[in-house]
């Protein structure tokens, strides 16, 4: 069967680079098993000859409805599908679907009826919003990142920028490469509308959102983007354990430092893309 990729090199770039993030995920033992799920908006690659795909499985409910999302096409991984099969072979382990003009369900194109993650609602949700704050974001991304995880079962860590706080006084690329620091949601049932609810209000203001006990989402320009983010904040985390498990707490930046590398670099206080 021929790939809806073959005849659409931009759109073959984009779900390649997906596949690539996907390879360093697992790698970096981030996706376990068939643990984390991309999504990524391709309606500005998408022609006429994909308009026209009839879908090869019936229209599923996405839980919501989402009303900036009528017409637009996203690449999802599948499922019950695994990072490292979708680095190798990402149409078999993901899969191309539109949002239906009612904004509440979507329907599968292309290339297998791979079903979308169980995570749908929440990585929709954000993209909805994303549009409608009129961002050009592509990506959403979730995986389990070891140690920022490790760290979310520290309740002390979870008030309100503390974690954050830390986070950025570890190294300065922190603060540079995710500026707008890590938002918290508390436990949520996976694939649950309330963990969808949730992520919104701290994805408002962060580009980073750890699911406590789970893992993370963030967004970005793409995929890649989206990667960066969770791995340099991971970075701060391992760092920090590190020195931990040596048998001191870090010291880390002072507050001096960072309001001055903040103002020295002119980093975002809110999302600008």
């Amino acid at each position: 069967m021929k790939s809806v990729l073959e005849n659409h090199p931009k759109l073959a770039e984009r779900i390649n680079e997906v596949a690539e993030v996907a390879g360093y995920l697992w790698q970096k033992g981030w996706a376990e098993r068939n643990g984390g799920n991309i999504v990524v908006n391709i309606t500005d690659l998408v022609d006429d000859e994909i308009r026209r795909l009839p879908a090869i499985a019936p229209a599923a409910p996405i839980g919501f409805t989402l009303p900036h999302l009528k017409g637009c096409y996203f690449y999802a991984k599948g499922t019950g599908k695994r990072m490292r099969d979708l680095a190798r072979r990402p149409m078999d382990n993901g899969s191309i679907i539109r949002v239906l003009n009612d904004c509440a369900h979507y329907e599968i194109i292309a290339d297998n009826p791979v079903k979308p993650t169980s995570e749908t609602p929440s990585h929709l949700s954000i993209h909805n919003m994303l549009i409608a704050s009129g961002s050009n974001y592509k990506a959403s991304v979730h995986t389990h990142p070891i140690e920022l995880v490790a760290m979310s079962h520290n309740s002390e860590l979870l008030g309100e920028g503390v974690l954050t706080k830390i986070l950025w006084s570890m190294i300065p690329e922190t603060l540079a490469f995710a500026p707008l620091g890590l938002g918290i949601v508390p436990y949520r049932m996976a694939g649950s509308n309330e963990l969808a609810e949730a992520t919104l209000e701290q994805i408002k203001d962060h580009d980073v959102v750890m699911w406590e006990k789970h893992g993370v989402v963030a967004v970005g320009m793409d995929a890649m983007d989206a990667f960066d983010q969770i791995d340099v904040l991971n970075k701060s985390a391992n760092i920090y354990m590190c020195a931990k498990n040596m048998g001191f707490t870090p010291e880390g930046m002072t507050d001096k430092d960072m309001t001055e590398m903040q103002k020295v670099y002119n980093l975002p206080t809110k999302r600008i893309g």
